[in-house]
């Protein structure tokens, strides 16, 4: 009896140990480029610590930090323009602006994210909020927005409302459904109009699936990292991280075509990020995630095209 016992033991063992290491495999599969943020955890201007470059790098590609001195940004001093870059940082993202990598700043900067920068030329304006008031039945209500757009507001044209949008050849399938929702929920808060062709050449808005330097300037970083990235008007480029699970409908495991599409169309029409985590525009996104456009969001576009 105790000899059963003891084999019964041993196998539920040996199975908890198996389904661990596969759970650890599956875990690390594909682990983030942010990951090293990990252990920057607690450290402050002063210190000096291993792979603080690493994160003026990510500072820099989203536009918060920028050095006369270039030997400045490969070494691993934590020194006072690193301390307002992340002050920046920490005020973008709604947190306390200490200047320091608490667990709340690390967290949020691990978050896979749109590549495109938050910063453009030294200038902000995700956390100025722009006034503006509706009436809901007989009040007047006074809101904030915290839209922005991109440098010298870049826009289409009066004249050019009718937009073609195409699919460049090796572009997923089940991406072309997703994609077509996202902009007919635009179509519906704008005055602009979108239509599909298959002449991908001549298209005002081109989408395509890339992977790594796909020789746009701005290179993808693999799994949970940057997700996609558009570029301001009138250029229409707009590409998805091919390296990222995807997925048509909300899944724990993929990111949603129709939302990144969402965020992504917003560039193609002028906006930037938001700092109200509940608009499209907001820059970070999370397995699973499902999200719609927000007030802030459609009160940006209405901005931007006075409209």
């Amino acid at each position: 009896m105790g000899s059963k016992a003891l084999q019964f033991f041993s196998f539920t063992l040996l199975l908890f140990f198996m389904f661990q290491a596969a759970f650890s495999h599956f875990e690390h599969k594909n682990p983030s480029p942010f990951e090293f943020l990990q252990h920057l955890q607690g450290f402050h201007k002063g210190d000096r610590v291993k792979d603080l470059h690493k994160l003026k790098k990510y500072l820099q590609n989203f536009g918060y930090l920028s050095y006369k001195n270039n030997t400045h940004v490969s070494d691993d001093d934590f020194d006072e323009l690193l301390e307002s870059a992340i002050r920046t940082y920490q005020l973008n993202y709604n947190l306390k602006a200490t200047g320091r990598l608490d667990a709340n700043t690390i967290s949020k900067m691990m978050r896979p994210r749109c590549a495109v920068a938050d910063i453009f030329n030294g200038t902000s304006r995700m956390r100025y909020g722009q006034k503006w008031h509706r009436r809901s039945g007989s009040k007047l209500v006074h809101t904030v927005s915290h839209y922005s757009f991109f440098p010298q507001e870049p826009r289409w044209p009066a004249s050019k409302y009718n937009l073609t949008y195409a699919f460049l050849p090796g572009a997923r399938v089940d991406a072309i459904n997703p994609v077509s929702k996202a902009f007919q929920t635009w179509s519906e808060n704008t005055h602009f109009r979108f239509s599909m062709t298959e002449d991908y050449v001549n298209a005002d808005i081109k989408v395509s699936f890339e992977s790594g330097d796909h020789g746009d300037g701005s290179p993808f970083d693999g799994p949970n990292g940057t997700l996609a990235h558009a570029f301001a008007p009138t250029d229409g480029r707009f590409h998805y991280d091919a390296d990222e699970s995807w997925s048509v409908t909300p899944d724990p495991s993929a990111y949603h075509l129709e939302t990144l599409a969402l965020h992504e169309i917003g560039h193609l029409l002028g906006l930037d990020h938001s700092s109200i985590e509940a608009a499209i525009m907001y820059p970070t996104f999370t397995l699973g995630e499902s999200k719609g456009l927000h007030e802030d969001d459609i009160q940006g576009i209405k901005a931007l095209y006075n409209v």
